[in-house]
């Protein structure tokens, strides 16, 4: 059906290609008989296609292809006939029409057997190469061709199976090998906007906070109203309401999709992208979402190269991007954008690093990034990296259960304590699944989604609001019967609170063999083995609802109690599914001969339902006893299953006892929970609204032993009411001596700052940065921990034969980096204010140099000295113009660099930089002096506020 005019057509797939309209909204263009007459030819190419079929199926037999012709030929009859008893029906849109309900009562039967070889083939032949493949993801076809042709014979297997076949393997286990859990798929009822807006792929999609209210961002993709082409507009949609509304911005980014969006702050970055078969970009933009502005970002550092399918995180002001496609090459970098500099930076190799690839999946979680599948031009991938942006090393990750399958295209996200995959390419038939990762214990589970033949979710965005996983956008190009899109839609993920017990790996090994990274290891078993304890001692009512903490029934801790020469091969295997209790210690018993391992009740859980299973009932092991002697080799312990984990642990004299003597491991937990828990309580405690938790700092700065709250932190006066008590809660949460909040720099002469102390007496501090010593009172001057890139600049020039003038010298901002480490041959420092003074002199001092610097006292366009200088800094904020011709005079005759500092708007840079030249060229004359001025290089220091960007123009004066 079109998007315009909503007419209906009916597409035949045979020898050409076949479209006849059936009618328009409320009108009905042809007749019943025609209507069954096209149905019949449909049928009848159909039953062709199936002979022809089922040939090709007999050659590749004949040719060596594992199976029978007869197996495959009758499972593909079995498949046909499930679909046609289902029954399913194409429902008309349209307006109440007598004809047209006539038509589709006569015809259900035809229509639904024509619906379902349609259906089959926009699931089996997603991304195939057609004539309507409307020129996008060329290289999509292939890596599905690949990633088909080089699947797993187990997961080709599960794809297969009928409802009947799964319930003759295990009447627990549905098609995606799971317990019976299904999340249902709720489809948003879209208003404002028309919903073909949002029909699109290759798109991105954030979440932004607008008036207390989640909202999701949508930008660019294919597809949309009308003729389906690449886009460039902004959507903003209430996953609440429906309301689809689209953002008026003036110059925003050209069309594209398969770009990479991140949010920082209260902007979003939109990086690289593929406008056109021939255009691969590598541009960045920001949008400013209070302002609904689009810019163009100039980024400097390192070369970041075009690509488009590339992935994309943000750690703090960073946002990291790894892989991507440019025509035939794959990346296999890691790129790091700083926001704040907007430089690039390249991540040297080390660790495990991953392949080249595209079109995986990348999301943050904390300082660590987690990163799935991929296409490597060959094949889909379905390994696990993480890569800590602490230590910039990664790691592939091993991980228990049952992997989701290699995929790419897919979507992924971080949920309360699980990493979720969902979607991605080759597609999953008859339900889609949600594979989660328990990222403590690193063990998937699976759970089916409720979506059959309505949903592809290839190249689709994935946004997380509240319990809700909303799904927007995604679909393909279906070989001849069109293109397929997503309608928005969303997972209600807090169902899955009740999924506590892992998929039992029935296997009938009663053993197993252990390897031991020092040898291997023999265990004697001609002795009695005693099971873990009496069904008088366990209470069979097992409540799902409690929490798995270690506790039983009774709420009670629960240990295994193992000989002690066992006792590590039984943790392993505890530590394999997640059964051993992390938050308790293992203690030995007083005998020293048997160690006790806590264990969680997912382990009391699971042992309860296998003692009292008739099929594997743990009370009557003779035949197990019966070994005798056996040993543990070989096996690695990552490849047994859950009941031959339960039997090892009774091979190891294993007894199930209450813990009596519970010795709790103490659990970091991070700053800004503790931070949240302590105030959530007092908050509590004084009855004062639970909203103000939303003005709790995410992050600080810190200045020697002070930590400094930002300034946009606790905010609300209501908490001066409660600041004796709330400080001190503050300060021990982040483990602070001394907590301050910072003020804003005061617009005066001396720019004083107005830094608040919360605990603590005195303001003075000493700070350390690239090894230089700063010591000042903060609550008298300022500190910019922004500026430590322009510092390292001037620190890495050679003056050892300079002589440098710092008109604003401050607390030895510029003046300490010059003398201790460019070794400046004498630096002028100029100060008025008498706080930057006492701390510039003790600075000069406490860093040894103070026989190489002069303090002017006042204001620098008396005190300055004339014609002496090499150099010149002028680091007043936001500008330093006034004392433009001081410096001039300052420079010897034959000229030198003046460093000029301002804060310039991100739209006015170039003008900025021209305004300057012309400037100090006119003083220059005035002067007398015969002057070549030029702009040597604009350093991008820091982001001093919202489009606001603090530079520093490297001016230089030459004599001629």
């Amino acid at each position: 059906m079109t998007s315009i005019q909503k007419r209906i057509m009916v597409a035949i797939r045979c020898s050409i290609r076949l479209e006849v309209p059936l009618g328009q909204t409320g009108l009905i263009m042809i007749s019943p008989e025609y209507v069954r007459y096209l149905v019949r030819i449909a049928n009848d190419k159909m039953e062709e296609n199936r002979k022809r079929t089922d040939g090709f199926l007999h050659i590749l037999q004949s040719k060596g292809l594992p199976g029978t012709g007869k197996e495959m030929i009758d499972f593909t009859k079995k498949g046909q006939e499930q679909i046609a008893d289902r029954g399913d029906s194409l429902d008309f849109e349209a307006k109440p029409n007598a004809v047209l309900s006539k038509i589709s009562n006569e015809n259900r039967t035809a229509k639904s057997h024509t619906e379902g070889n349609i259906l089959g083939f926009i699931k089996d032949r997603c991304d195939s190469e057609s004539a309507g493949y409307s020129g996008e993801d060329k290289c999509t076809v292939a890596s599905c061709k690949s990633s088909l042709k080089g699947s797993n014979p187990l997961h080709d297997a599960e794809i297969g199976y009928s409802h009947k076949e799964m319930a003759d393997i295990d009447p627990n286990i549905e098609l995606s090998g799971t317990p019976k859990c299904f999340l249902s798929v709720v489809m948003l009822s879209i208003v404002g906007e028309p919903i073909e807006k949002l029909f699109l792929w290759g798109q991105s999609a954030c979440t932004v906070n607008s008036g207390g209210q989640e909202h999701i961002l949508v930008f660019g993709g294919f597809g949309g109203l009308g003729r389906h082409e690449r886009r460039n507009y902004s959507l903003v949609l209430d996953p609440q309401s429906g309301l689809l509304s689209e953002i008026n911005s003036t110059k925003p980014p050209s069309p594209r999709l398969g770009h990479a969006s991140s949010m920082v702050g209260g902007d979003i970055y939109v990086i690289g992208g593929r406008g056109g078969p021939s255009q691969i970009l590598n541009d960045v933009w920001v949008l400013d979402t209070t302002e609904n502005r689009w810019s163009l970002l100039e980024c400097t550092g390192g070369a970041f190269n075009p690509r488009h399918r590339h992935a994309a995180a943000a750690v703090g002001s960073n946002i990291y991007v790894f892989g991507g496609l440019n025509n035939e090459l794959i990346y296999s970098c890691m790129n790091v954008l700083n926001t704040e500099t907007l430089q690039w930076s390249d991540v040297s190799i080390q660790g495990d690093w991953p392949c080249a690839r595209h079109s995986h999946s990348l999301v943050a979680s904390g300082p660590q990034l987690f990163m799935f599948g991929g296409y490597d031009g060959e094949k889909a991938l379905g390994d696990l990296y993480s890569f800590d942006v602490r230590t910039l090393q990664w790691r592939k990750e091993a991980t228990s259960g049952r992997a989701p399958s290699p995929r790419f295209s897919h979507s992924m996200f971080i949920y309360k304590n699980y990493l979720g995959i969902v979607g991605g390419c080759p597609v999953r038939q008859r339900h889609q699944e949600l594979a989660l990762l328990n990222m403590h214990h690193l063990i998937w589970v699976h759970v089916a989604v409720d979506s059959f033949a309505r949903d592809l979710w290839v190249r689709s965005s994935t946004c997380l609001i509240g319990d809700d996983l909303v799904i927007v956008g995604g679909g393909a190009s279906c070989y001849a019967f069109g293109t397929k899109f997503n309608e928005p839609m969303k997972i209600k993920l807090h169902l899955l609170e009740s999924l506590h017990n892992l998929p039992s790996d029935k296997e009938n090994n009663p053993f197993l063999w252990y390897h031991e990274t020092n040898g291997n290891m023999n265990i004697q078993q001609n002795k009695h083995i005693s099971g873990m304890f009496d069904s008088s001692d366990v209470d069979r009512r097992i409540d799902i609802s409690a929490k798995e903490d270690g506790h039983d029934v009774d709420g009670k801790h629960l240990v295994i109690k193992v000989e002690k020469k066992y006792a590590k091969p039984a943790k392993d295997m505890l530590k394999r599914f997640g059964w051993l209790d992390l938050t308790r210690k293992v203690w030995p018993s007083q005998d020293a001969c048997h160690i006790h391992l806590p264990v969680s009740r997912n382990f009391h859980v699971f042992y309860v339902k296998e003692q009292f299973n008739s099929e594997n009932n743990f009370d009557n092991l003779e035949a197990f006893h019966q070994l005798g002697e056996f040993s543990f080799k070989g096996l690695s312990v990552n490849e047994v299953s859950q009941s031959t984990a339960l039997n090892f642990l009774l091979s190891c004299g294993g007894s199930l006892q209450i813990d009596d003597v519970v010795c709790m491991r103490k659990v970091h937990k991070s700053p800004e929970k503790m931070i949240k828990q302590s105030v959530c309580s007092l908050l509590r405690t004084k009855r004062m609204p639970l909203q103000l938790l939303e003005q709790l700092p995410t992050r600080w700065e810190n200045l020697g032993d002070i930590v400094v709250l930002p300034k946009t932190s606790f905010k609300d006066p209501i908490w001066d009411s409660v600041g004796k008590e709330l400080w001190p809660v503050v300060a021990k949460a982040l483990g602070a001596k001394r907590l301050a909040r910072q003020g804003r720099i005061l617009p005066t002469g001396t720019r004083d700052s107005t830094l608040e102390i919360l605990v603590g007496d005195s303001g003075w501090v000493t700070h350390q940065e690239n090894g230089i010593f700063y010591s000042f009172d903060a609550t008298k001057c300022m500190f910019s921990s922004g500026n430590l890139s322009e510092k390292l600049r001037m620190a890495s020039l050679d003056c050892r034969d300079e002589i440098i003038v710092d008109l604003f010298a401050g607390i030895g901002y510029f003046v300490l980096p010059f003398l201790v480490k460019a070794r400046a041959k004498l630096v002028y420092a100029c100060e008025w204010n008498p706080h930057a003074l006492k701390a510039l002199e003790h600075n000069i001092s406490a860093n040894s140099v103070a026989d190489r610097c002069v303090i002017l006292e006042g204001d620098n366009r008396v005190t300055a000295p004339k014609g002496v200088a090499h150099r010149v800094c002028l680091g007043l904020l936001p500008s330093s113009e006034c004392s433009w011709a001081t410096a001039v005079r300052v420079l010897r005759v034959e000229g030198g660099m003046l460093h000029v500092h301002g804060n310039v708007n991100d739209s006015e840079e170039f003008s900025w930089s021209e305004y300057v030249v012309k400037s100090i060229r006119s003083i220059v004359q005035s002067e007398g002096l015969h002057w070549d001025v030029s702009i040597k290089h604009i350093e991008r220091v820091k982001w001093y506020g919202p489009h606001i960007r603090h530079l520093v123009a490297d001016v230089r004066c030459k004599q001629v």
